[in-house]
């Protein structure tokens, strides 16, 4: 068997194999007699046709496309493995080159390779906000707002006060081509903000509320704002808009007194101070999870910018399906499928495709970078911890089901596919807190200081220190004075890691 190998720039492999003839002559008549079992014969039994006959009958190339399925069966393990290539998944058979003799022109993708950055020399400041009383107030004024008792008013609005309004907009200057609408009427309710509040993200228009203050039920007004270039509404961006409103209602609110008898309103608190002590700690989590979420994102965009990251298009597709698949899987939580969710977005599944590529291949990238820095800091999560997660993850699971989705779970998929995905994610999420470490200087700490200790616990006392130097240096002139064998060579890490006993291996 002769093999030509040609790599290819999307890290794929063309293989050109020439067949010995004997294997493949072999095969052909092997096919044959398949065929000729599977294919009723003229005057034949089923497989006792001649070979002549079948190929008469079934056609030369039937025998071939079945030749080579036999062939390779036995055959393309051995391509691989003469080959001398890593692949990521099957190859696929794309051309016959020629028949005598046989050549096979295989494309085979190539397994995944990544050169990492220097990581380990990686450092950026984590700069986690202290969560502040002003913090934890308006949360707590944000729950009085909704707690708040409304009743009709019947008076002028003012700060404070639930309006409800018709709401429309039209351009102030109508250039070709454009329309005068830029929002139809529609009905529209809000809070009057105060004097002191200030909300940037205030629809249509930051301080738009307080425009209302004065006007009663069934009063009308016009108003006539200009939004810049850089407004976060796309459709109104450079536009002078009138806008035309109609007063409905105005509902007057009485806030709750911010006292226990409000926080035990909400919960089991038992004072004020308990709903403080309990907001404060819920706002230092969430800050805490989206300052890490954030942090651990810094690191792998620094990683990946200076890391080279090889791949075949396979694997790129394969993350596309995965990404889609999850989305399925959203969908189905919504009572909704695909088709209908690409209906409602006008767009084909190919469309669909193109648009998350761009997600799934910085998911697949930064996966890559993860699995291969869990195994160069030798991340290995013990079996208990994953069988306590996966339990505890089955538990949840089968608490929510059905009897009838219960009966139709095969525990020999569901088990094996659940350990697999704990372990997967668990290991990537000490892979990520090693690197928060690394990158905050912790792992560097720890690492100088374990080694001063070291250092100070093997240094011996003064006494044992000149009784070592008088043994080395009686050695030393025993050294001269008598010739010795050469002295081995120290084992290579491969014989190293294979002396060591079983455990030692630090988790």
């Amino acid at each position: 068997m002769k093999i030509e190998s040609q790599h290819l720039e999307d890290h794929q492999v063309k293989l050109v194999v020439e067949v010995e003839p004997e294997p493949f002559e072999k095969a052909r008549r092997q096919a044959a007699s398949r065929l000729s079992r599977r294919t009723k014969i003229p005057g034949f039994r089923p497989g006792k046709a001649p070979y002549h006959i079948v190929e008469r009958h079934i056609g030369e190339e039937a025998i071939l496309d079945e030749s080579l399925e036999i062939l390779l069966k036995d055959l393309y393990p051995k391509i691989i493995d003469e080959a001398d290539i890593q692949p990521h998944g099957p190859g696929k058979l794309e051309n016959i080159v020629s028949v005598k003799p046989l050549q096979l022109e295989f494309i085979v993708p190539l397994a995944a390779e990544v050169e990492l950055s220097d990581y380990r020399s990686m450092r950026l400041p984590y700069e986690l906000e202290a969560v502040t009383e002003e913090d934890v107030e308006k949360v707590l004024q944000d729950l009085r707002q909704r707690q708040a008792i409304e009743e009709p008013a019947d008076r002028p609005a003012e700060a404070g006060d639930h309006v409800f309004i018709r709401l429309s907009a039209e351009r102030a200057i109508v250039e070709e081509g454009e329309e005068a609408s830029l929002i139809a009427e529609n009905p529209h309710s809000l809070v009057i903000a105060s004097e002191d509040e200030e909300d940037e993200d205030e629809w249509p228009y930051p301080g738009f509320s307080r425009e209302l203050i004065g006007m009663s039920g069934g009063d009308e007004k016009t108003l006539t704002h200009h939004f810049p270039e850089d407004s976060d509404f796309e459709s109104l961006r450079g536009a002078t808009a009138q806008f035309k409103i109609v007063m409905e209602e105005v509902k007057a609110r009485t806030l709750p007194d911010l006292d226990d008898e409000f926080a035990q309103s909400l919960g089991e608190y038992e004072n004020l101070e308990g709903l403080r002590t309990d907001i404060r700690e819920s706002l230092e989590r969430q800050a805490q999870e989206s300052y890490d979420e954030d942090y651990q994102d810094k690191i792998l965009t620094e990683i990946l910018e200076q890391s080279s990251l090889k791949y075949p298009p396979q694997m790129l597709e394969e993350e596309v399906e995965e990404v889609i698949h999850q989305l399925q899987h959203r969908l189905q939580a919504q009572n909704l499928d695909l088709d209908t969710y690409l209906r409602t977005r006008e767009m084909s599944e190919e469309d669909l495709r193109k648009e998350v590529e761009p997600v799934a291949e910085t998911r697949l990238k930064r996966s890559m970078v993860l699995v291969e820095i869990s195994k160069e800091e030798e991340i290995e999560i013990p079996p208990d911890e994953v069988e306590a997660q996966a339990q505890q993850t089955l538990n949840a699971l089968f608490s929510r089901m059905s009897e009838k989705d219960l009966k139709n779970i095969s525990n020999e998929q569901l088990i094996p596919n659940l350990v697999g995905n704990i372990m997967a994610d668990m290991k990537i999420g000490r892979t990520l807190a090693r690197l928060k470490a690394i990158a905050k200087g912790e792992i560097q700490e720890a690492e100088e200081e374990n080694s001063h200790e070291a250092v100070a616990e093997n240094v011996p006392p003064a006494a044992e220190t000149e009784q070592v130097e008088e043994t080395a240096g009686e050695a030393a002139s025993m050294q001269e004075e008598v010739p010795s064998a050469e002295s081995p060579q120290a084992p290579d890490e491969e014989t190293q890691s294979a002396l060591e006993p079983e455990g030692s291996e630090e988790q």
